[in-house]
């Protein structure tokens, strides 16, 4: 139990009726979560709004309501706390709750379209081998060290995200790092916290069902290095043509990075194989078993944020060549008939783009490249033809098929993108609903030396149909059917 009033430090208040003066159990925003002396807020999401709740809430047992518009009937005995915007309210009032868990070790949070998974995933991986406790907050899963909890959110909600953190003080964890999404900037669930630094990838098509226009997606991403303290870093890719927009703003100490213009961090790449990187980065050169462009400034990222955050750089460059890929980001597979299956998560032009031209880069031309890729359901559909358009520009041949089509007909998804595919490329496009049938036709259009590339759902285990999540791993799905045609 803990009293109200030492929970609302920073909270902006406009009218409060009520004592502040009474212990409350904990928080929630969802009325049905609620229980004896908890605090509701009342949050007004893209589907429902909380202040419609909060006579249940209080039936439930709210003894402190909050929220941006007080209600008609006030009832006695319940404390009512009106604040500007109950989104911020809420990530305040939750780092308050866990003590402000961010404050007691290093967070360095990642944002930008593509490379988030991979630099946090990898920058955990990099200092638990420099042998400290490190927490991880991303798509993929969330890391107290080395115990692993479920992810639900690429940025999980203001109180999700405080009580893990504050469960990795309590582990003795020194850094930790967090996806920063757009949504999650937007719907201020970083608002209350302090990060040590934050880092820029690249800005490409994205969430534009979600923001109205690309202005405000890009414009968003920046408010997050806004307002980064001023002892914080900020880290940025300029050879992207936002990278210098991110920081313009910022009071934290600016440090670029690139491949092709000058930077503070600059690598070039020596080798591109299948089997890694060969990179020279400012001075040295380092054998990686990444391998791509794209990974290239992932890395490059990475080793910034390691040496801006105090480790020696020879430490950090050897760290790096040991550093293994991230769960369904260009994880490959070799069967015994000699076919290469390549299952990543690009599900945006940009990154379908940078993984086909990296095995373009890599390839011969004595091999075929064979593409399956579908687009989600419920989400932007700008970017399906694009997709079609880029996987028939790249590929030998190209399977269109079911993505997560969620409560969407998969049948409208994939017209969709069949109308991004131009009049040369439709004699090597197929287009086949089910999932598994595709990576199927695939396996048996492929032969010795091919490369099948399965894109879309990378890491995720399953399949969303009609609000139902399916058993779905496209690496477990490609493996067995390689194996069963080496049979």
């Amino acid at each position: 139990m803990i009293i109200l009033k030492d929970i609302l430090y920073k909270v902006s208040i406009e009218a409060v009726k009520g004592s502040t003066e009474m212990l409350i159990s904990k928080i929630e925003f969802d009325s049905r979560k609620i229980q004896e002396n908890d605090v509701f807020v009342a949050i007004r999401g893209t589907v429902s709004d909380g202040h419609d709740f909060i006579e249940k809430a209080i039936n439930l047992g709210a003894v402190a309501i909050v929220c941006d518009t007080l209600p008609e009937i006030i009832v006695s005995g319940i404390t009512y706390i009106k604040v500007k915007d109950t989104n911020t309210a809420l990530a305040f009032l939750a780092a308050n709750y866990y003590g402000n868990p961010s404050q007691n070790l290093k967070l360095v949070g990642v944002t930008g379209t593509n490379g988030k998974t991979t630099i946090a995933s990898l920058l955990y991986q990099l200092f638990q081998k420099a042998g400290y406790k490190v927490g991880l907050l991303s798509t993929v899963k969330i890391m107290i060290d080395d115990k692993e909890y479920k992810a639900t959110h690429t940025t999980p909600d203001s109180l999700t995200i405080n009580y893990y953190l504050a469960e990795m003080c309590e582990a003795g964890v020194e850094f930790c790092f967090m996806e920063v999404s757009s949504h999650g900037v937007h719907q201020k669930r970083t608002e209350a916290l302090h990060f040590e630094g934050g880092v820029f990838t690249n800005l490409s098509h994205d969430h534009l069902d979600y923001h109205p226009t690309f202005a405000e997606y890009r414009d968003v991403k920046k408010s997050f290095f806004d307002h980064l303290p001023k002892t914080a870093f900020a880290l940025t890719n300029i050879d992207d043509k936002n990278g210098l927009v991110m920081i313009q703003n910022t009071g934290a100490r600016k440090l670029t990075y690139a491949l092709k213009s000058y930077a503070d961090y600059k690598a070039q790449i020596l080798e591109n194989q299948l089997s890694g990187l060969l990179l020279k980065i400012n001075e040295s050169e380092v054998w990686v078993k990444l391998i791509g462009t794209f990974n290239a400034y992932n890395l490059l990222a990475i080793y910034g944020t390691a040496i801006e955050l105090g480790l020696d750089k020879l430490e950090a460059l050897r760290l790096l060549s040991e550093l293994e890929s991230v769960s369904g980001r260009f994880q490959f597979i070799v069967s015994e008939g000699k076919i290469t299956a390549i299952v990543d998560y690009a599900h945006t032009p940009d990154a379908l783009e940078n993984v086909l031209k990296t095995i373009n880069d890599i390839r011969t031309n004595n091999e075929k490249l064979i593409t399956v890729v579908g687009c989600g359901g419920d989400r932007d559909k700008a970017k399906r033809p694009v997709m079609a358009n880029i996987a028939t520009t790249l590929s030998n041949q190209v399977i269109i098929t079911s993505d997560n089509p969620r409560t969407e007909d998969p049948i409208d998804i994939i017209a969709d993108m069949e109308a991004g595919v131009e009049v040369q490329n439709q004699r090597k496009t197929l287009s086949i609903v089910d999932r598994k049938q595709a990576i199927k036709t695939a396996c048996q259009l492929a032969g010795p030396n091919d490369i099948i590339l399965i894109a879309g759902k990378g890491h995720e285990t399953y399949q969303e149909i009609n609000g139902v999540r399916h058993d779905f791993d496209d690496m477990r799905i490609v493996k067995e059917l390689l194996e069963q045609l080496n049979k």
